[in-house]
C-alpha cells in the first residue's frame, strides 16, 4: 500500500482520502485550518493530520487546493518536497471557463513543477473527475479512467499502482506537457455542463474495442 499526504481540506481531498483509506493506503491530511483538517480527517476515520508547511509524510503528496493558491504552496513547502511525488489535481481555469489562467503553452502543472524541488516529480492526475464521481467508484460495471501525464517514468509508475489500489484505471497520456491536454479535457467537461449533458454525473473515459 501507499503512503499519501493530501494538502487541501475540499470535496476532492476527501473523495481521494475516503477511497484511499477503504483499500488500506495510510492517509494524512493536511490543511491551513488545523481545526478543519481534524474534523475532515475525523470523519474519515483512519486519517492522521500533519501540520501546513511541514514534512508531508506521505511519499506522494496530492496537490488537492484551487489552482490560485498552488504554486505558493508548493513554495511555502519548499526542500520538504524534496523527493516527492506530487500528484497535481488543479484546473487552471478562468472565472469565465472559457480559457486558462496559465502563461500561453504551458500548464498549471508545469507552473507548479516550476514551483517544486528539482527532485521532485510533478504528475497530472485527476482533474478530469468530479469529487462525487470518484467518491462512487467505478460505474455501471466499469472502472474510472484517471488520466495522467509526467516526465519521470518511475513517478508515473507510483502514481499508476496508487490509482489502481483504488479500483481505478490509469491511463498514461505521455510526458507533464500533456497537462495542458488535461486541463483542456476539463474546461470540455464544463462545456459540457453548461451546453450538453446539463448535470456533472458522468465522466470522460476510454473505450478499447476489440
Amino acid at each position: 500500500m501507499t503512503s499519501i499526504s493530501i494538502i487541501g481540506l475540499g470535496n476532492m481531498a476527501g473523495a481521494l482520502a475516503d477511497r484511499a483509506l477503504a483499500v488500506g493506503n495510510t492517509v494524512e491530511i493536511i490543511g491551513r485550518d488545523p481545526a478543519k483538517a481534524k474534523e475532515l480527517a475525523g470523519a474519515l476515520g483512519g486519517a492522521t493530520v500533519g501540520t501546513a508547511g511541514a514534512a508531508p509524510a506521505g511519499d506522494i503528496v496530492v496537490l488537492a487546493v484551487p489552482y490560485a493558491g498552488a504554486a505558493a504552496v508548493v513554495s511555502e513547502y519548499g526542500d520538504a518536497l524534496q523527493g516527492k511525488v506530487i500528484i497535481d489535481i488543479t484546473n487552471p481555469v478562468s472565472p469565465d471557463f472559457q480559457g486558462f489562467v496559465t502563461p500561453d503553452g504551458s500548464s498549471g502543472a508545469q507552473e507548479i513543477a516550476k514551483a517544486a524541488p528539482a527532485d521532485a516529480h510533478v504528475v497530472k492526475a485527476f482533474n478530469t473527475l468530479f469529487s462525487h464521481v470518484l467518491a462512487a467508484g467505478p460505474a455501471e460495471g466499469r472502472p474510472l479512467d484517471v488520466f495522467i501525464a509526467g516526465d519521470d517514468v518511475q513517478a508515473k509508475t507510483r502514481v499508476s499502482a496508487f490509482i489502481e489500489s483504488l479500483g481505478l484505471r490509469p491511463m498514461d497520456t505521455g510526458r507533464l506537457a500533456m497537462a495542458r491536454t488535461l486541463e483542456n479535457v476539463a474546461l470540455l467537461q464544463l462545456g459540457l455542463v453548461a451546453h450538453s449533458v446539463k448535470h456533472t454525473n458522468f465522466f470522460l473515459g476510454v473505450s478499447i474495442l476489440g
